[in-house]
């Protein structure tokens, strides 16, 4: 197909989609423009190279610009595109130089939205490597030792854990009733227990009316409904949306969850050649047959390569997603796919859950440890159309297998026979997944 590929964004979606459109077009001219310091570098790292288990941030980059260029790809690090002319086929950059294409993937990704208070603007949301530099120097200079996580999400709860790791007294502050809204309830409360285990202080259903400056401009502490927080280092996690100012300007639709409307080609909807991918886009999730904007590095490379291929000639389809995600919070495992008891709920789902504790290992075998398996199943068919796995060490990745079970619309009559492994040092003669789905069918 050859011509001039564009790409805004250089990280998972965007290189995703420039290296796949390299192997399978080596005469397309493609430039890759990057606002940061960084290429296709591992967001979800940055809370372990703070806590200090990652040394040095190159290792958190996959591919570096240098190894891109190898590969035949202009890279531009620290060139923001500001605007782009869809009729003239053109980018506009900062600082007013223009750069035409042939075709466009937009990867811009998604940026954190701070809460509208008094001094959010003293604090920084480590969410890129350059914002994980300038903190994890602040904390190396030993400035204070108190510190305020606001948001108590995947990211909060990580950030929250790297600080206690620094040895500083971390206190984690959230308007919602429990930590780690994206679990039920009754899982997430394991996800406290842990957290409160580690030292961490937890205010939930607090909210946050200011961050208090010194005389120098920096936090000395945050106010909130609870009283006074003492912090020198205050970290938002309150959430992110979608970067779509650029496209929307340009005239680029979104869908009604604010991020950018694409097919399940990863065109963006009403233009010729112009694909999107990762944070910024919408993606059809599979049980709610609704747009969602989930954003996760898996998402993001997956669309972006079918972006890439696409983009130079292809017919790839992206088919979907269940919203699967894990993570280690507070030494615990913790782990979801497809809905919650909640959210089945809240879709009109006729749905119960059933809930079991087992262990992660054989009870005798040394390390083992509890671990909660929950499933949401669907009455009459017994579908499973969610599993949220919280616990010790070994536990999460069980999710893998209960994805599975909800992709493929398997049941848990039928899952409780799956001929699952069995060794001590992973699992009990009768893994968590198999007894949850016994009791949830014995329910059934």
């Amino acid at each position: 197909m050859s011509g001039r590929l564009a790409i805004v964004g250089g990280d998972a979606a965007g290189m995703s989609a420039a290296a796949n459109a390299r192997r399978r077009d080596s005469d397309v001219e493609i430039v890759a423009f990057e606002k940061g310091s960084f290429t296709s570098y591992s967001a979800c790292g940055i809370p372990y190279y703070l806590g200090g288990l990652i040394e040095d941030i190159d290792d958190l980059v996959a591919r570096s610009p240098e190894r891109h260029e190898e590969n035949g790809i202009d890279v531009r690090m620290e060139t923001e595109v500001v605007a782009i002319d869809l009729d003239r086929r053109e980018l506009e950059l900062a600082g007013g130089a223009r750069e035409g294409f042939d075709q466009l993937v937009l990867a811009t990704g998604a940026r954190a939205v701070a809460p509208p208070i008094p001094g959010a603007e003293a604090t920084e949301p480590a969410r890129t490597l350059d914002a994980a530099q300038r903190l994890r120097e602040r904390l190396e200079r030993g400035d204070g030792h108190d510190a305020v996580v606001v948001g108590a999400g995947y990211i909060g709860l990580e950030m929250a854990e790297a600080l206690i790791e620094r040895e500083l007294r971390v206190a984690l502050v959230d308007q919602a009733p429990e930590v780690f809204p994206a679990l039920d309830p009754d899982m997430a409360v394991h996800v406290r227990e842990a957290a409160e285990g580690l030292g961490i202080e937890i205010f939930t259903s607090t909210s946050v009316e200011e961050v208090l400056l010194d005389d120098d401009g920096a936090p000395r502490g945050v106010r909130t409904s609870a009283g006074e927080l003492p912090a020198r280092h205050v970290v938002l996690a309150t959430g992110v949306k979608p970067a779509v100012d650029v496209a929307t300007s340009a005239g680029l639709q979104t869908g009604p969850t604010g991020a950018l409307a694409v097919d399940a080609h990863q065109r963006c909807a009403g233009v010729e050649g112009v694909w999107a991918a990762g944070d910024c886009v919408e993606s059809h999730h599979r049980l709610l047959d609704r747009p969602v904007n989930i954003q996760l590095g898996t998402h993001a490379n997956k669309q972006g390569r079918i972006a890439g291929v696409n983009a130079t000639g292809g017919d790839l389809v992206f088919p979907g997603v269940i919203g699967t995600a894990i993570s280690r919070l507070c030494k615990r495992e913790v782990a979801l796919t497809g809905l919650t008891e909640a959210q089945a709920a809240d879709a009109g789902l006729d749905a119960f859950a059933s809930t079991v504790e087992a262990d992660s290992r054989a009870a005798y075998f040394p390390g083992n440890g509890p671990v909660w398996v929950k499933l949401v199943v669907e009455r009459g068919s017994g579908r499973v159309l969610g599993a949220q796995v919280v616990g010790a060490e070994t536990a999460g990745k069980r999710i893998d297998t209960l994805a599975m079970a909800v992709w493929n619309g398997m049941a848990v009559d039928e899952l409780q026979w799956v001929d699952l492994s069995y060794a001590p040092p992973v699992s009990g003669v009768l893994d968590p997944v198999l007894i949850a789905a016994r009791v949830a069918a014995k329910e059934l």
